[in-house]
Order: structure tokens, then sequence, then C-alpha cells
């Protein structure tokens, strides 16, 4: 019987896709550097992702993914990269000025507070993932938070989940069958899942392929399923 949800936010619970395109947009506007266009956003994605992959695997620092990657976009468009930094800053700001729910989230996580605890795990930034959380009102809804700049440790790293249930542990203790983790990541929460011994839901709406080898207990291709996973009609 799953007692614990561990939802992953960008990209599962909120659109990431929506509000990394408004806050691009903004900050471009804000530094006076002149139109981004969905292309160029969609060029950013790319090169963020791949900078938010070496830091799973431990090749680089926080830090130096937060200004690394938009110094290499900036390279590849031909604009200055003296404003990485501060561009960096303001950037994290504006990914907490909107919030976009996937799959009407919100009413789904208020129908679950009365079957399971739910909480937030996630590797953004400390500005940027407040901000989310407090716009959307997950802050309230979870019962907890757990971002990696507070702990100091990133998904999927099993230094991560092991101060989790840790902090789960000072109000109840659970089996990890109990714990389930969902997100739309191989690479971050189902590894983080698979390292952490715990249930794994792939959030995958556009259908992708597996290719990492990876144990998925649940797949899913709209987050309403969740429901029929705690309830034990979806096997």
């Amino acid at each position: 019987m799953i007692k614990v949800i561990l939802w992953d936010i960008d990209g599962t619970l909120l659109n990431f896709t929506k509000v990394e395109n408004y806050a691009m947009k903004k900050c471009f506007e804000m530094f006076d550097m002149g139109v981004c266009t969905d292309e160029m956003v969609e060029r950013y994605a790319a090169v963020n992702k791949k900078y938010w992959e070496r830091l799973e695997r431990g090749e680089l620092t926080k830090a130096q993914i937060l200004t690394g990657r938009f110094r290499e976009f900036f390279r590849g468009e031909g604009l200055p990269g003296e404003n990485a930094e501060a561009f960096n800053k303001e950037y994290q700001v504006r990914l907490g000025d909107k919030a976009f729910f996937n799959d009407n989230g919100e009413e789904l996580v208020i129908k679950l507070k009365a079957k399971v605890k739910q909480y937030a795990v996630t590797n953004g930034t400390l500005t940027a993932q407040r901000g989310k959380l407090a716009k959307s009102g997950l802050d309230k809804l979870l019962d907890g938070v757990f971002i990696s700049d507070e702990i100091g440790i990133e998904k999927p790293n099993a230094g991560f989940f092991d101060y989790v249930f840790c902090e789960l542990a000072k109000g109840e203790d659970y089996e990890k069958n109990e714990i389930l983790i969902i997100g739309d990541s191989l690479t971050s929460d189902i590894q983080g899942g698979n390292n952490a011994g715990i249930l794994c839901c792939w959030y995958n709406p556009a259908g992708n392929t597996n290719t990492k080898g990876l144990r998925i207990d649940y797949e899913i291709r709209n987050l309403q399923e969740v429901e029929e996973i705690i309830t034990g009609m979806k096997l």
C-alpha cells in the first residue's frame, strides 16, 4: 500500500516548458538583448538539459551549470556572455513569477490529501523553487518540500533520499515499498528512485522509450492516472 508520494516539480506537477519560455523572454527584455524567439528558447532548453544531466552525473557543480549553460547558449546565438551570471540570477526569480499545472495537477494533489502524504523532491534552485511553490500554492498543499539546494545533495544521489527518509521517519516509519516517486526524468527521478529502492512512476506524456534500462514500476501519460495507482486499480 502506497502511503507517501514524492513529487518531482518541474516537468511533472508543473509545466516547466511554459514557465521557461516566459522567463527567458522576460529576461531578454529586461537585459535589452533583443527578441527571444520560441526557437531560441528551444535551443536554450537543449543546452540546459545537457548541463543538468552533467550535474546529475557529478561532472559539474550547481554553480558551474547555472552560468555555464547561459554562456554556451549566448555564444551559440552570437550574444555577449558577460551577462551570464546576472542573467541567471534574474532568470531564477522570473521562474517563480508564474505556475502552470500539468493535467489538473492541483486538483489531483488536493484529492489525494486524504489518502497519502505528499512531498516535493526537486533539484531546482532555492530561489526558483520557493517562488514556484508559493505561486502555485503547493507550498501549502503539500506535506513538505525537499530542495537539493537546502539538502546539499542532488537527485539521483542516494544521499538525497537518505535525507528525505530521515525526515519522514520523524513522523512515521515507512517501508520503502510504501513510498512512490513520480517524475518525468529518467536520469534524475527514476534513477534516483532506483538508487533509493523505492517505487518508481515515470510520467511520460510523450510516450518516450526507456533507454536507460531502469526499473519502472508504473508508467503514466496523464497525472490523473496516479489516483488509480494509489487505489490499486492500476497494476
